[in-house]
């Protein structure tokens, strides 16, 4: 298929034509009323009957040459179905009166696609949608290159938002891949790159888009909230006995180096579980005095 582009198409200030169409006008009455204060000859009658249907045939075509742009708004001119250029001049503007307008809209739009429900990248069904920021940037492909361009900007943001939905997993609790709920800034500008080419074809640029819908399917939201929650509170546990293996080394060290006192291994052992319960523990540890020596 042939692509348009659009090109600057003639026109001219309407201003100045409507002072010509009203100067015709001002003649057009000047001569009704001159000759009807006269007796005219014959020739004077032929001239005044070439002029009452000349001039209104010239105020007719002038008339409907006009036509109205308002800001951040275009007219495709055509001639007999065939594309003469685009005027985004805005005001009143003028071409001959046999050109076709077509107008459009260069205005930014704005569109919040339906909740789709899509299988992410671990087979999940999730619920995903998106807001898109769009407007037409090729008047000649958007309406000449597509059948209804606003239809297929809606179709084709649903194609997207299903690619990129089944592209990444919905999430991932050691943050070690992209996922769709933790890469924002990632998984909107891959979005926005995968929009802008599925629609150059319509001539349409997209300026902003971004997920505003993102969940598990409801079918599957209990199970994959208890699986996060496992996985959770298992990066917790990591976490802590990573921490409590540092302070204990730490702690058996420290002793060492500063002579406070000597243990054997057994003793040693003992005091590392010792210091493992009472880091690890979920609760409160309740202190035990030992009024003997270390070894009883």
């Amino acid at each position: 298929m042939a692509s348009t582009r659009e090109r600057t198409a003639w026109s001219t200030s309407g201003y100045l034509m409507l002072l010509v169409f009203l100067a015709l006008a001002f003649l057009l009455i000047l001569r009704v009323v001159t000759f009807a204060g006269t007796e005219p000859s014959d020739s004077q009658v032929a001239g005044f009957l070439g002029s009452i249907v000349l001039l209104p045939l010239a105020l007719v075509l002038i008339a409907k040459g006009f036509y109205m742009i308002q800001p951040n708004q275009a007219a495709a001119i055509t001639l007999f179905g065939a594309y003469r250029g685009t005027d985004r001049q805005p005001g009143l503007r003028w071409v001959w009166p046999w050109m076709g307008k077509i107008r459009i809209s260069v205005r930014a739009n704005n569109i919040v696609s339906e909740k789709l429900k899509v299988n992410d990248l671990r087979g999940n069904p999730i619920e995903i949608a998106s807001n898109v920021v769009w407007r037409v940037s090729d008047t000649a492909q958007a309406l000449f290159d597509v059948d209804d361009y606003k239809a297929f900007v809606v179709v084709q943001i649903e194609s997207a938002v299903r690619s990129i939905g089944s592209r990444y997993p919905y999430d991932d609790i050691e943050h070690q891949e992209v996922t769709l709920r933790g890469s924002h800034d990632q998984v909107n500008a891959e979005l926005r790159e995968e929009l802008n080419s599925r629609l150059a074809v319509a001539g349409i640029t997209v300026d902003d888009c971004g997920l505003t819908h993102l969940a598990y399917a409801p079918e599957i939201a209990g199970a994959m909230l208890r699986r996060q929650q496992a996985e959770a509170v298992i990066s917790a546990r990591k976490k802590l006995v990573e921490g409590a293996v540092t302070m204990v080394e730490m702690a058996l060290t420290q002793l060492s180096e500063k002579n406070v006192v000597e243990l054997d291994d057994e003793r040693r052992a003992t005091m590392v579980s010792n210091l493992m319960v009472v880091l690890c523990g979920e609760r409160e540890a309740q202190p035990v005095l030992n009024t003997g020596t270390l070894y009883q």
